[in-house]
């Protein structure tokens, strides 16, 4: 160690070969995170593995290159330098990279605790996906708040000089950052209060979507198609929506059918019950029993007799709600054609009457 600190002192005596060896250090500790990375790749096959080893790697290079930084330049002017006094505390480089420094590793530690350490606690006390989205966004956002308190603390930051960042916040949002403070707010709250929550099936707008992630300002959403919505937090606190996943997953499909005049009602009646028992035993288990299917005659319609059959289902993840509904359609269809039900079509006669002159 003492080696190092005094080539390093000799190489800052030079103010070109400096920055030289700033950058060659910095590129052979790269190029080693590189090559690390390139063996476990190679050695190990299983991906969680990998993935874990690959974070302590990160973590590594992480404090290597902290411990490299402030030692290489431990000894130069410009990192205590003043760029700024801020409530009479003084603003320097070091400062301003300390704080850097500790938001990554918060980061870092939060992201890895997340991923490694929570997944276990969640499954031994069996809580939602909803409640655990909200638990991690928590955790990540408390970590970084105490890093950077404890940083600024540590190197001797005036803590009570962000009161007057808290009042300069104060004018700023009175003047332009209602929006902000009101989604970030609104964040809170429904992180808290769960309106929604991650996984849960909502309809914004006619719009059926599925809630991916809940940041603090806004929320994200995918719809059928695969495309995101992001949508302002103070939009669920403010307008009306359906949340179909709130109390109960369960949902009620209907499917509309319309028959010849002149068919066996009663026939009708029969295989449509008979069609939804098939669906549930041979495909979908998902339908259930209870509540039991209905089966309705809406209505006497221009061209058919016109009928409606209930049926539930136990969750509405994935495509169920459509996938069910046509695979019902396909056996209504084929057990029709089986009992010469008719399904009719809207039908036009059109009389042409000639006049002879």
């Amino acid at each position: 160690m003492e080696q190092l600190r005094t080539i390093i002192e000799g190489i800052q005596n030079n103010k070109i070969s400096f920055w030289i060896g700033a950058f060659i250090g910095l590129a052979i500790i790269l190029i080693v995170r590189a090559g690390l990375h390139a063996v476990l790749n190679k050695v190990i096959k299983q991906k969680r593995t990998q993935l874990f080893l690959e974070t302590i790697v990160n973590w590594i290079t992480l404090f290597i290159l902290v411990i490299y930084f402030f030692m290489y330049f431990s000894k130069t002017s410009f990192i205590y330098q003043t760029l700024f006094v801020f409530s009479n505390t003084k603003i320097t480089i070091f400062l301003i990279l300390a704080v850097l420094f500790a938001i990554i590793l918060a980061v870092k530690f939060s992201k890895a605790i997340r991923e490694y350490i929570l997944p276990s606690v969640y499954d031994k006390y069996g809580l939602d996906r909803g409640l655990q989205a909200t638990m991690n966004t928590f955790f990540h956002y408390t970590i970084v708040t105490l890093a950077v308190l404890i940083s600024l603390s540590s190197i001797g930051f005036n803590l009570t000089s962000l009161t007057v960042f808290a009042s300069v916040l104060g004018v700023g949002i009175g003047f332009g950052l209602q929006n902000v403070m009101s989604n970030f707010i609104s964040g809170l709250i429904i992180l808290f209060e769960r309106p929604i929550r991650v996984g849960d099936r909502i309809i914004i707008d006619d719009t059926i979507a599925d809630v991916e992630q809940i940041k603090i300002r806004a929320t994200i959403v995918r719809t059928r198609v695969n495309e995101r919505m992001i949508i302002p937090n103070s939009y669920f606190l403010e307008q009306k929506f359906v949340n179909r996943s709130y109390t109960d997953k369960r949902l009620r499909i209907p499917v509309k059918i319309g028959v010849a005049y002149g068919s066996d009602i009663e026939l009708v009646k029969r295989l449509l019950y008979e069609a939804v028992d098939e669906l549930r035993e041979e495909t979908w288990p998902d339908v259930l029993d209870q509540p039991a299917p209905r089966v309705f005659f809406e209505d006497f319609g221009e061209s058919s007799l016109d009928f409606t059959v209930w049926f539930w289902i136990d969750s509405q993840i994935d495509e169920r709600e459509f996938l069910i509904p046509s695979d019902l359609r396909f056996k209504i269809f084929k057990k029709f054609s089986d009992n010469n039900i008719n399904i009719p079509f809207p039908q036009r006669d059109i009389h042409v009457i000639s006049e002879n002159k």
